[in-house]
């Protein structure tokens, strides 16, 4: 049978200003939101390039159907951003017309100590006006549920030697207009009951991609513009938990009010 999955997909998108805008006061930031032209703080293209799907092309957890597009259906039904890798190479800029070419880097199953595991890469690219901006390496794991016994994955514990930490807050009403803003129907940042009762988490999931904003935005303020960003999510963190962002030299990571590890990161200064 002839393999008729995309090899690539491309999205073009005029990078609407309102949009970051709304993400500044969704995030509570000071200053002024970026105009037409100016350029956009790091990761903020996560706001643009939605996939409007019907409703016949969504999992049971609110995104994609896999198998559908770039992302082989590997039999798996849990999903979450593991990490990714981005090299920062000229500003995007706000008002700009941009144009995302995205494409699978790897695919590959693999057998965990809790069963089946897919492992995704996808490679993004964003060009303005011809010439390439970002390109990002977006990491994805799936896997099966959990069994009603099975005993939860013991975390990683968190650094305790920052030179600098920031306490963050995540309630439901910030997770609901994020997850808006991104266009993310994942139902573990909104949806309480699915959360406990489908994927066994104690309440609504942080977004990995909201808590590295966050680290991004910290990096930006402390150590000034990125060339390069790495990140990688290690444990979940829940909505009603106190995060603390740490950071020692360009190593950054976030730490739950229980001490574990909820994601790392190494931030390259420009």
């Amino acid at each position: 049978m002839q393999d008729k999955t995309p090899r690539t997909q491309t999205i073009t998108d005029p990078l609407d200003p309102a949009r970051a805008a709304a993400l500044y006061a969704t995030l509570d930031l000071a200053g002024t939101p970026p105009g037409t032209g100016d350029p956009l703080p790091p990761f903020f293209h996560q706001l643009y390039f939605w996939q409007a799907l019907h409703p016949g092309d969504l999992g049971r957890d609110g995104h994609p159907r896999t198998g559908i597009g770039l992302i082989p259906d590997m039999g798996l039904p849990r999903r979450m951003w593991a990490g990714g890798t981005l090299e920062f190479v000229a500003p995007l800029r706000a008002g700009v017309a941009a144009e995302k070419t995205s494409s699978i880097e790897a695919s590959h199953k693999k057998q965990g100590r809790s069963g089946p595991l897919g492992f995704v890469t996808l490679r993004h690219e964003i060009r303005q006006q011809g010439q390439l901006c970002l390109t990002e390496l977006h990491d994805l794991v799936y896997r099966q549920d959990p069994a009603p016994d099975a005993p939860k994955p013991v975390p990683p514990m968190a650094r305790t030697d920052e030179e600098k930490a920031e306490e963050a807050l995540f309630n439901p009403t910030l997770l609901f207009r994020y997850s808006a803003l991104t266009f993310n129907g994942h139902r573990i940042h909104y949806d309480r009951d699915y959360c406990r009762q489908v994927e066994g988490y104690d309440g609504l999931v942080v977004h990995g991609p909201l808590l590295a904003q966050y680290l991004m935005l910290m990096a930006t303020r402390q150590i000034g513009p990125l060339r390069r960003f790495r990140f990688r999510a290690t444990a979940p963190l829940i909505d009603t938990e106190t995060a603390t962002l740490c950071r020692k030299g360009r190593t950054l990571w976030v730490r739950g009010p229980d001490g574990r590890q909820c994601m790392e990161a190494t931030a390259d200064p420009a």
